[in-house]
Order: C-alpha cells, then structure tokens, then sequence
C-alpha cells in the first residue's frame, strides 16, 4: 500500500487556583542517544519479562492528571496518555539511553539515504485482526495526514508501502537519519484499519496492540481497560486498569493515600512530603518549565521588553521555593537530564538590550493540571511587576487554553514541556516549538535565522555534529528573547507499597506495562 506524499509540520500537546505564593509549606499538606540521570526498563523488556508470568492479580487503579483534551485522539495531547496505559504501540521505541528500539517492528535496516526498510513481528490487533505491513503503512497514511500533524514528522514527507514477507519500506523526500526515532513517538501509535471508519476522529477503543484494550471511556472522567490476552510480548500480569482522571494534584495525592488508586501521577511538591518514603518515587525528566513571550503581537512584540522581562526572571527561586528543591535552575531549552547539553551549549545570539516596562500590562497565563505552574506564575507576576509590568493572571485547565495559547491570545504563557517526548531527537522540539511552521509554537516565532539553524541542525546526520547543531539553535532562539527557561523538572509519581513493575520513564512516554502488578 502507498499513501500520497503529504508535507507535515510540526504539532505537539502537553502537559493548581491561583493563591498566594506559600511563604512556607507545611510537612502535613541512535543517531542520537542522549544519556540519561536515570534508568528505566523499557516496554519490550517489561514485555519480555511479562511473558509467561502470573495471570492472576488485582486490577491496576490509575490516576492520571491530564484529562482526555480531544477524544483520546493520537495525534495530540492525548497521545501520551494511551501509552503511559499499555493501550498502543509504535513500529519502534526508545530504551533507557533514548536509542530507537524494536516494537512492532523487530528490526530495521537503512537501505539508503532516504530508505528504510522494517522487518515486522507476528502480532495482533485488539479486534482480533493481524498486524500487516498494508495496515501499517495505511495507519502511518492516517497519522500524516493528521491536522495538526504529529510533531516527530516536522519538515518531513514520508511513503510507505507493503513489500511482503513482513516487510514495509519507509521512503522520506530527503536523507533523515533519525526516522527510527521519529516512530517511536506516541502519535505513530499503530491502529487497526476498524479505528479510522468514523469521520473526523480516530477511535482507540479496541483497536491498539498493547498489553490493554480501552473497553469503555467515561467522558474526561474516567476509563476502562481489560488485558489483552493475545499480546505479542505475552500476557500482562495485572487483569486491567481503572484509570481516573483527576486534574487536581491533591485530590490525585489524596486518593493514592486513602487507597482509593495504587499509582497517581504527578504528585504535586507540596504534597509529596504527605507520602511516606516508600511511596514516593522521583525521576529526572528531559522536561523543562518555561516562560513562552508572545513574539507575534501585543508588549512582546518588542524584543527589547522580552529582554525585560527575561532578566526579571529569578529561576534559582523557583526551583527552591516552587518546588522546593525538586527541580533544577533553568539552564536552556535542554537541562541536565540531557547530560551532553550542558558541555555543547553555546551563548545565546544577539540578544537585544532591555528596556524600561513602562507599567505596561501583560497577560500571564497557565494551567493547573501541574499544580505548580500556578504558583510559577504567581511569583513571575512578582518578579515582573518588581521590573515595572503590570500583570494579570489567567489559569484554567489545560484542555480549555491550549487552543487560546496557540492562537497568542496572551502575551506570555508558562508551560512545563518534555524536550524529547515526541521522538528522543532534540532537534524535533525545535522545530516544532520555535519555527516559522512549527504546530506547537506558543511564542509564536517567525525568525530567519532560527529557521535556518534548526534547519541546519535537521540534514546533520552525524550524532556528535547534530548535537552541537541543535545547541547552536538554541542559542539563536534563546538569543531572540522568545522562551525563558525556567525549571527542569524532576517528577514524583505516588506508588503504593504493594505495586510493582511501574515503568518510571523520563521522558514520560510509559507508566504501566505488562508486569507492573500488584
């Protein structure tokens, strides 16, 4: 099967009301690899060592903090939530050091340039139906063509087709070393042909390869999912998963205390302390908190007032204060978690010298499915003001201001954003985020020489040489005033003491395969 050439951009979803800052806290209330502070096991090996175990158990109660923003969609924000539940698959995935590693595809090799070739498993679909390179490369067509189109397919024109023999060959318009990568991200989720009959929507009930089939979804609230008896890396040790969604970090925390859920996401710093020491589990994240300035329209249009309003910005307080220590000073896009970033990084590039504020007024805004990106904004409010802003505030829940942030209806916008999330290559995140086509551009940035730089850093195949091209990137965005990093994040995820197996992935990619049980 061949699906026509679509040119796609860059897209990309991520992911407490607003009071007075805490002045204390009560103890009671491949091609590229980067290296990471931290291990996880992967889904194939957690597959791998599911195979053959125990069949029985009790069902997996999950709280998650994102609820479904676009109908469990996986193009979008959504898609990260049907891969942290064991519901879908891509072709590939990422290991612990972020290298493309086999899915539903065993092997690959590149025969050229422009030219893969991917070697399928024997596996199956929910509905029952096999997983063939035809229904393959007609789910990879779906996702193409998806608007907005996935992030990890920035900039890059793909066709697919069917050789036999479990074959499919994947051709792209120009030399791109990291598809690999690419299809590790969650929107390449492989669906069964029986997903895409409804108009406008792709449907997950059933129709994914992982160790659980989504059986029922209850509006934003909650789902239902059952074991997948016919899973390829063999049958999961838990009998299915409750999955709640609960945007409010301390009802999240409150319910995996009083035992209502075995794992909870996201546990909000302040209440971590709540949790005994067992229960607590962190991990260093490839994701950075960061203050995105309107570089389209309204006060920070003006370079010279985003350079205000960069060097107002004290970051050693927020990782101290905000998260108490659970995070580290923004450095750059890329924090340490990225460990060969910081001996690459480069000066930012021509930065504008700052002028005075003026009692200008800004809108600030953010979300509060991270219960501390309200507080964030809280003292940036501060800090802003102390420089001579005059700032308002404005938190909703995610689902409800991700379109009004794309679309600059403020002038500033504080989100919390995995780096390497969408296909373990810092390149992507670039591209997306901060070019002139870029889906998930929140700045709103349009500038020639970031265009060209990322550009640059996208033809560079050599890992070491595309490392340092992606640093210099960064310097040009960096230098353009259009994002101030903030915090890079270390997450806590609540784990009660009977759970095992939970997968503690920094780039927030997995959360319950088959053998987490309890």
């Amino acid at each position: 099967m061949r699906f026509r050439r679509v040119n796609v951009r860059a897209s990309s979803a991520l992911r407490a009301p607003v009071g007075p800052v805490r002045r204390s806290r009560l103890l009671l209330a491949l091609v590229l690899a980067p290296v990471l502070t931290g291990c996880f096991a992967s889904a194939g090996e957690e597959a791998r060592e599911g195979a053959g175990g125990a069949t029985a158990g009790s069902r997996l109660r999950v709280a998650l903090a994102f609820p479904p923003a676009e109908n469990l969609s996986p193009y979008g924000a959504d898609a990260t939530i049907l891969s942290r539940l064991g519901v879908t698959e891509g072709l590939t995935s990422l290991d612990a050091n972020g290298s493309a590693a086999p899915a539903l595809a065993r092997s690959w090799q590149r025969e050229s340039d422009r030219s893969w070739l991917f070697t399928l498993r024997e596996a199956s679909f929910q509905d029952g139906t096999d997983v063939t390179p035809g229904r393959v490369a007609a789910a990879l067509a779906h996702a193409a063509e998806a608007k907005p189109a996935p992030a990890a397919l920035s900039g890059v024109t793909l066709t697919a087709e069917s050789v036999g023999a479990g074959r499919l060959r994947i051709t792209t318009n120009s030399p791109d070393p990291v598809l690999p990568l690419r299809l590790a991200g969650p929107a390449f989720a492989v669906l069964s042909p029986k997903a895409y009959e409804g108009k406008g929507r792709v449907d997950p009930v059933g129709t994914g390869t992982g160790p659980f089939e989504l059986t029922k979804v209850t509006g934003s609230t909650a789902a239902t999912l059952d074991r997948f008896d016919d899973y390829w890396g063999g049958l999961a040790q838990a009998p299915g998963i409750d999955a709640r969604f609960i945007a409010d970090g301390t009802a999240r925390t409150n319910a995996l205390r009083t035992g209502q859920v075995d794992i909870a996401e996201a546990i909000p710093v302040a209440q971590a302390a709540t949790l005994d020491a067992g229960t607590r589990r962190e991990t260093a994240t490839t994701r950075t908190t960061s203050l995105q300035l309107n570089t389209k329209a309204g006060v920070f249009k003006d370079p010279k007032l985003r350079a205000a309003a960069r060097a107002a910005v004290d970051t050693s307080a927020l990782a101290k204060g905000v998260y108490e220590g659970h995070a580290d000073a923004g450095a750059g896009i890329y924090g340490p978690a990225v460990t060969w970033a910081a001996g690459k990084r480069e000066q930012p590039v021509g930065r504008a010298k700052a002028a005075a504020p003026g009692g200008r007024t800004v809108t600030l805004a953010t979300y509060d499915n991270r219960p501390e990106l309200p507080e964030v904004a809280q003292v940036l409010k501060q800090q802003l003001e102390q420089a001579g802003f005059k700032v308002e505030l404005e938190v909703r829940e995610y689902s409800r201001i991700e379109s009004d942030a794309l679309a600059g209806k403020f002038d500033a916008f504080v989100v919390a954003r995995n780096t390497l999330v969408d296909t373990g290559d810092p390149v992507a995140v670039l591209a997306s985020d901060y070019t002139c086509d870029g889906g998930y551009n929140l700045a709103l940035l349009c500038d020639r020489d970031v265009d060209w730089a990322v550009a640059k850093a996208e033809g560079t195949a050599d890992t070491s040489a595309r490392q340092n091209a992606a640093m210099a990137a960064e310097a040009e965005i960096l230098g353009a005033d259009a994002v101030v990093p903030l915090v890079h994040q270390r997450v806590v995820t609540g784990v009660d003491s009977s759970v095992e197996g939970v997968l503690l992935d920094p780039y927030e990619r997995t959360l319950v395969g088959p053998g987490t049980r309890r």
